[in-house]
């Protein structure tokens, strides 16, 4: 009886310590400075935002100061109120890199005389960029050790790696801010020396003109980053020819070499429309024709071999897509004809060209298929992927004259794979699965793929995955994924960090909502502009329909997205805080209508198509009925991390800031809230290779420890 009371005032002692604990951890108040903004709201919060100059400037006036204490304050509560899960969280990131081989290499592939490849080597977190001529027994060239240029940064990220047509020079780019603003550099290949040409705020991208000498590229606006203007720049001068600026804000401009290798292409798009225009590589002084001249509600792109222009559209009220072709010389619209018209039922996504095959790469039902036509008899075949959910896709054929298709496979169940598939014979080789060490095997887990009824009626697809010898019986934690924006669809592709969860027993599921295109444009239509609600609606019935099927149950319920997707999270909080037990949001766009009415900020003019111009009293109305930053109530909410990066480009910091200081002084629970902010990252978070798998080690140790799990 004496140890039963001693044992019993041990732990009622270390109870009242956790307790006292957790209160005497205060969180960050943020001060209110009301502020009307753009359309006569008052916004308490305003004061957190700094411009790019602040940011960058060696001596932080007051308002940074006060901005960066409160970021700094926001994580040292984080540390405090979560540093009883230390222990666990450097055990799931552990687990998570365990699986990572680390000397690692990627599948060759091979142009214009070489094999390209990565490797990434035990130790390093960043990628080595090699090749060899003419056979993958030749000696092995550097290209690149990104590991050397980061050396001494807190954040590397290098992009558009592009050898000339002579092999003699490669050009990259380099930020080390995680703006996304990149620097062109060009390297010698032959002397391993650096040139003295640099392209500064550029999007890194590069297309070789046929004299080895002259590069086009793309500038970007200083203040919104729009991709703008196109320039030509001849190497060893100072000459950087502006040959194209889009003037329409609402459009966005990118380069594009076409499968012959004859043609530039310069894509000008939006949400609703695109205008291609081209000139011929080897006439870079040459003349810019517009392949077809924009309008509202078309979208289009080009790509040339042999000598046809092959046009995937949607003209003519083809909402899912059609292939069309036309002649040298003969771009106009009335000379298009069809290769594969349009379909109700099918999104027409992709295609690759092949001297003597076509592949399209087709969405039937929710899932990716890869359609194979020999282009002498117009015969065709699919492949057969053998399981009911999974993600596939075209990889990369840089080669016109071969007859393999190289693609990517995987499945919520099947590592990463690469695959060389012979068109011809139909035979398949898998070049390389992603090797998941510390005892993975496929055949403990099982997936599913089940259809939940939305409040409308529509049928929306959820996949999951768990490990085998599961029971429906309402008990297991589950975490709930979803994007749903963008026509970008949420595919059922493999997740090693996320084994982590499902190995303690969670079930990992997708929500396929609407507002992706997962079952063709309409699903894309139905869940933007005006009918974005569907989106949130969906993701909450999609939850209910687990609950229901016990799957899980409101307290072991979590939620989690990014971006867009943190939208998404911000939104059904707002509208069902009682369906979760926490929720993840990751770099949300939480503050809609403020930031769609600011045209200075990124992003923000060529999005109007995608959720509406608030400028509008209609959408202004229907923005503000959802955006999360508005709608934030005195009410109880479920846990919540937020987690945001200090340079992020496309959903700025202040946008979460706010929302948390916003929701810490209006919530009437004392569930969790808590800002994970990186400092000297942007919108994707770490560049490092092992080193961004810290916030996800993060992420899922918040959940874990929710779900009372404490190994």
């Amino acid at each position: 009886m004496k140890r039963t009371n001693l044992i019993f005032a041990v732990l009622f002692a270390a109870f009242l310590i956790a307790c006292t604990t957790r209160i005497s951890v205060k969180p960050p108040i943020a001060e209110k400075i009301p502020h009307e903004v753009f359309d006569k709201r008052v916004d308490n919060y305003f004061w957190m935002r700094l411009s790019d100059d602040q940011k960058n400037d060696s001596v932080p006036d007051e308002q940074t100061k006060n901005v960066l204490n409160y970021l700094n304050d926001e994580n040292s509560y984080k540390n405090e109120v979560l540093k009883s899960t230390e222990v666990l969280r450097k055990k799931v990131y552990d687990e998570i890199v365990g699986r990572i081989k680390k000397d690692d290499s990627s599948v060759p592939f091979f142009k214009n005389g070489y094999y390209y490849y990565t490797k990434f080597s035990e130790g390093n977190e960043y990628p080595v960029y090699f090749r060899k001529k003419g056979s993958l027994e030749a000696p092995e060239e550097i290209l690149l050790d990104v590991n050397k240029l980061a050396v001494g940064k807190e954040y590397c990220s290098v992009s558009g790696l592009s050898v000339s047509r002579d092999n003699k020079l490669l050009a990259y780019g380099t930020d080390f801010i995680s703006r996304r603003r990149y620097t062109i550099n060009f390297l010698n290949l032959e002397t391993n020396s650096l040139l003295d040409d640099r392209i500064e705020n550029t999007t890194g991208q590069v297309v070789w003109a046929s004299d080895n000498k002259t590069v086009f590229y793309v500038g970007k606006d200083i203040e919104t980053l729009r991709a703008d203007k196109i320039y030509s720049h001849k190497l060893g001068t100072a000459d950087n020819t502006l040959i194209y600026n889009e003037e329409d804000e609402t459009y966005s401009v990118y380069l594009q070499e076409s499968k012959s290798e004859k043609y530039l292409f310069i894509n000008s798009s939006q949400t609703l429309a695109t205008e291609v225009r081209y000139l011929e590589i080897a006439k870079p002084q040459g003349p810019l024709k517009v392949f077809e001249p924009r309008k509202v509600n078309h979208e289009y792109s080009v790509d040339h071999l042999g000598n046809t222009f092959y046009i995937r559209t949607n003209t003519d009220s083809a909402s899912n897509f059609r292939l069309m072709k036309t002649q040298e010389g003969s771009t106009a619209i009335k000379n298009w004809t069809d290769i594969i018209p349009h379909r109700a039922d099918v999104l027409f996504e992709n295609f690759e060209l092949f001297d003597n095959y076509l592949v399209a790469e087709e969405r039937i039902k929710g899932l990716t298929n890869l359609r194979i036509i020999k282009t002498s008899d117009n015969t065709e075949h699919y492949l057969d992927f053998g399981e009911e959910t999974y993600m596939a896709g075209i990889s990369i054929n840089p080669e016109p004259g071969t007859e393999i298709l190289r693609y990517s496979y995987s499945s919520l169940t099947t590592p990463n794979s690469v695959i060389d598939y012979n068109m011809s014979s139909k035979e398949k080789k898998i070049m390389k699965e992603e090797e998941v060490l510390g005892g993975f095997d496929k055949n403990k887990y099982e997936s599913k793929r089940l259809w939940a009824k939305a409040g409308d009626g529509t049928m929306v697809p959820v996949s999951l995955v768990y490990r085998k010898g599961f029971v429906k019986d309402g008990k297991a934690p589950l975490l709930l994924y979803s994007y749903g924006s963008y026509g970008s669809s949420t595919d059922a592709g493999f997740r090693s960090a996320a084994l982590s969860i499902i190995d303690r027993g969670f079930v990992f599921a997708l929500a396929h909502v609407r507002g992706g295109s997962e079952m063709g444009r309409y699903w894309y239509e139905d869940g933007k502009l005006l009918k974005k609600i569907n989106t949130f609606t969906d993701f909450n019935d999609c939850a209910q329909f687990l609950v229901n099927e016990k799957y899980t149950s409101p307290d072991k319920l979590f939620a989690m997205g990014g971006s867009a997707g943190g939208l998404l999270m911000g939104a059904i909080v707002n509208m069902k805080p009682e369906l979760y037990k926490g929720v993840i949001a990751v770099v949300p766009f939480v503050d809609v209508v403020s930031t769609m009415l600011d045209e200075t900020i990124p992003l923000t003019t060529f999005e109007w198509d995608e959720w509406g111009d608030p400028r509008k009293k209609e959408y202004y109305d229907y923005m503000l009925s959802y955006s999360p930053y508005d709608q934030v109530k005195a009410m109880d909410y479920p846990n919540i991390l937020v987690t945001t990066g200090y340079w992020d480009s496309q959903v700025q910091y202040w946008e979460p800031a706010k929302w948390v200081a916003k929701l810490r002084d209006m919530k009437t629970d004392d569930n969790l809230l808590v800002m994970d902010v990186n400092m000297s990252a942007g919108h994707g978070g770490a560049s490092g290779r092992f080193e961004r798998y810290r916030i996800t080690a993060l992420e899922y140790t918040f959940i874990i420890d929710l779900a009372g799990i404490k190994e």
